[in-house]
């Protein structure tokens, strides 16, 4: 697929990017790319939920009342569950979410959301650029000489650039990242995916590893 480069004004400037069939054109796979969207909205989980069982509450352990002859179901301490304010039984406790994928899996899943996006035409090259200083209001223009206001957009640069970084990152729908940062959670959802020329090359070299 050949897309037109355009530069930070949103003209075309003449020149034409190939994305590469082996990223871009590939079959995509929706298991894979559930997978590890799977996997990448567990790791993103603390996992630091927390209730406590009986033998954590504070309180006495006195038996209530007699065993028998009360005409009611026997208890032992007030931290039994059955009761207001005694222990949990069976709640959560602390644990770890993540799990693993293969990586050949992971990169499959990638160039599938990848393709999913070059086949909707959400794909959008822009030329190689840089800011000057960090400044909110330089993204912002950006963004509106590209006619993609209020829509969730994904940058994706060959190497950190943190002028651009900085000056994007206050405002909302708005992400930056890196080659090297690219998953398949972020691709699938933004709306517009922005590519530098040198980030398509940049992909290819790093799916060719």
């Amino acid at each position: 697929m050949e897309l037109n480069v355009v530069n930070i004004s949103g003209k075309e400037t003449g020149a034409k990017v190939q994305l590469p069939e082996s990223v871009f054109g590939v079959t995509p796979s929706d298991h894979a790319i559930y997978l590890d969207v799977k996997q990448y909205l567990a790791n993103q989980r603390q996992g630091t939920h927390k209730s406590k069982q009986r033998n954590e509450i504070a309180g006495s352990t006195r038996k209530l009342y007699k065993q028998k002859g009360t005409g009611g179901a026997r208890a032992g301490s007030i931290k039994s569950p059955l009761f207001n304010g005694g222990g949990r039984v069976f709640g959560p406790q602390p644990r770890d979410y993540s799990f693993k994928l293969n990586k050949k899996l992971k990169s499959l899943a990638r160039k599938s959301a990848l393709s999913y996006k070059a086949q909707d035409s959400n794909i959008l090259v822009l030329e190689d650029f840089t800011f000057d200083s960090i400044k909110t209001k330089n993204y912002i223009s950006l963004v509106n000489a590209l006619s993609l206001a209020g829509e969730k957009t994904l940058l994706v640069l060959p190497v950190q650039d943190n002028n651009i970084y900085l000056s994007s990152r206050n405002i909302q729908k708005v992400k930056v990242i890196t080659v090297d940062q690219i998953n398949t959670y972020d691709v699938l959802n933004c709306g517009k995916l922005l590519l530098t020329a040198n980030t398509v090359k940049t992909l290819e070299e790093a799916f060719a590893k």
